[in-house]
């Protein structure tokens, strides 16, 4: 799956236009590199998304097309 989808299916990242302009920025990285909107996403994968001073940390767990809002929160998990 793409990166900008998985970040929006799994809510991550609210509106998929706001996850494809951070990754344009170099803002979003898979595995410690900058990665494209484009880039392909997968189980195991950790994903490092910058936002101002902070930065979050994610692990995929699952990768689905799509997915009810209430479950989105099984398909990754947060890491420190």
């Amino acid at each position: 799956m793409r990166l900008d989808k998985y970040l929006k299916v799994s809510r991550i990242i609210k509106r998929r236009t706001i996850a494809n302009e951070a990754c344009d920025a170099g803002r979003v990285s898979i595995n410690g590199k900058v990665a494209k909107a484009s880039a392909s996403v997968k189980e195991g994968d950790v994903i490092e998304i910058r936002f101002g001073d902070s930065l979050v940390k994610a692990e995929v767990l699952s990768v689905k097309e799509t997915m009810r809002k209430e479950e989105a929160k099984e398909m990754f998990r947060y890491l420190t």
